[in-house]
């Protein structure tokens, strides 16, 4: 191994360790460092010693194991972010997985799906099975937004099951400031989403105040004498 090569391979290793076990890295990240091949070169050795694990093609993270668990799966989140920065494009939560982050459905999908603005593919990491769906601009138009994802989640769920008492548990979940800037986005809903739009993004109605029985009332006023 040249000298060249120990030195990627150093500096490689420092900048995965001075960032959070949970980061999920790609050859691109090192791209500063050396050449493409010194940098899959220095991944694919520490790879091989067991310092990193590979996740899928060209996605990384350092091994973690829990006591009881055993090796622990990469976050959804990490992995998403990490596609986002390397590929330069957009993904939003959809289908069942979208329902189930707002806490409308208590299904755990077995496959999680993205719209994106990039090509469709499927990406496996270990017993994670995503989905990545190319979408059109109107329907990526919120991402990245509660509006964005409240669409996808009642998408999901369809009109007949987007019952009162699931929109009234939505209402107490999300703080109203969030629920106000729902209206900004209520153009790019179905038709048959706006009143739920609205009747989320409404007000709460100030508390009825209920005056204080035990004050003191003012002594009566004298009548005045009429000379």
């Amino acid at each position: 191994m040249g000298k060249h090569a120990t030195s990627v391979d150093t500096q490689v290793l420092a900048r995965i360790r001075a960032n959070k076990p949970e980061w999920i890295f790609t050859p691109a990240d090192f791209a500063d460092l050396g050449s493409r091949a010194a940098v899959a070169s220095a991944l694919k050795r520490h790879k091989a010693v067991g310092t990193i694990r590979q996740f899928a093609r060209g996605l990384y993270g350092l091994p973690r194991k829990h006591a009881l668990l055993g090796e622990l799966q990469p976050g959804i989140d990490a992995l998403i972010a990490t596609l986002e920065r390397r590929d330069g494009v957009r993904f939003h939560p959809a289908g069942a997985y979208a329902a189930n982050m707002l806490g409308l459905s208590e299904q755990v999908p077995a496959r999680v799906m993205f719209l994106t603005d990039g090509p469709s593919r499927r990406i496996r990491v270990g017993s994670l099975d995503i989905t990545l769906k190319h979408a059109a601009p109107r329907n990526m138009a919120a991402a990245g937004r509660l509006s964005g994802l409240l669409i996808q989640a009642l998408r999901n769920l369809g009109p007949v099951h987007v019952t009162p008492a699931r929109i009234r548990a939505l209402r107490k979940k999300l703080p109203e400031s969030e629920r106000r800037g729902l209206l900004k986005d209520i153009s790019l809903a179905p038709a048959w989403m706006r009143p739920h739009f609205l009747d989320l993004a409404r007000e709460e109605p100030a508390p009825a105040t209920v005056p204080d029985r035990g004050a003191s009332k003012p002594p009566p006023r004298k009548a005045r004498k009429i000379a």
